[in-house]
């Protein structure tokens, strides 16, 4: 039988697989790459902020994550700066405004690789009660604006035109990241959590042929990621959260491998 404490950290990363899936496939559909990177980098800020006024870490990277959201998306309304641009001044100021904010923060002790690389092996059954209850929310409301926003993803003038409330839509979407990147913050880490939004996403980009079978490939092998990563972070005594990551990147390497092809002559 295996121990306690890995069933709780399979049961977690699948629950975070499960509802990373579906936004994974909309990051990699609007090239949001490095949107997933600003949120996951403001999180630290949140951590910050919950430890400054006595709210768990998982409610100030909640609040600080749907604030860089909106500032986000305002900013992008003056059109100014392009978003890149704006993207990458917010992520860094983010995550360094947190790591200044933490180091003067003298009474305070935390595991500060912990917050950014994660630590799966310590989920708590408190912890899948989170995971499964923001999951389950962040897919029902994916499930709810599931058509308008693959159809601004598709062409957001159009959309627009024939009556999508594509700001609002696209404010949304933007919210359930930032949940999700709250809900994973223990699980693969801060650093890390673009990366098992996108790189499952990735791979089974090339296998899908709708945008529903896309998700549901990405949450399988997210969750097949997860299995490997524990199990390599057993056997060989690595890092959980890193080690995950490498498994969904071996898969993505996988599935970049050629299969079926006719030899001719």
């Amino acid at each position: 039988m295996p121990e306690d404490f890995l069933v709780r950290a399979a049961l977690a990363g699948i629950g975070v697989a499960l509802a990373a899936a579906p936004l994974g496939c909309f990051i990699v559909w609007r090239r949001m790459a490095y949107f997933g990177d600003t949120m996951a980098h403001s999180a630290l800020l949140g951590v910050a902020l919950g430890f400054l006024l006595g709210l768990a870490p998982t409610v100030g990277v909640i609040l600080v994550t749907t604030g860089i959201a909106i500032l986000l998306i305002l900013l992008q309304q003056q059109r100014r700066l392009a978003t890149d641009t704006l993207l990458g001044i917010l992520s860094h100021s983010a995550l360094s405004t947190g790591l200044v904010a933490l180091s003067l923060m003298a009474w305070l002790r935390i595991d500060l690789m912990g917050y950014l690389f994660g630590d799966i092996l310590a989920v708590t059954a408190l912890d899948l009660y989170l995971v499964y209850g923001g999951g389950a929310l962040v897919l029902a409301t994916m499930a709810a604006i599931w058509r308008p926003l693959l159809a601004a993803t598709v062409h957001e003038d159009l959309a627009r035109a024939e009556g999508v409330p594509t700001l609002i839509v696209r404010l949304v979407f933007m919210l359930l990241v930032a949940l999700v990147i709250a809900i994973a913050m223990k699980i693969v880490g801060i650093l890390l959590i673009t990366a098992l939004l996108i790189i499952p996403a990735a791979a089974a980009r090339r296998f899908a042929r709708t945008p529903e079978q896309m998700a549901v490939m990405a949450a399988l092998i997210g969750a097949v990621a997860v299995l490997l990563g524990l199990g390599g972070s057993f056997g060989f005594d690595t890092p959980s959260g890193p080690s995950v990551v490498v498994a969904a990147m071996l898969l993505f390497v996988l599935s970049l491998v050629p299969i079926g092809r006719r030899i001719d002559g």
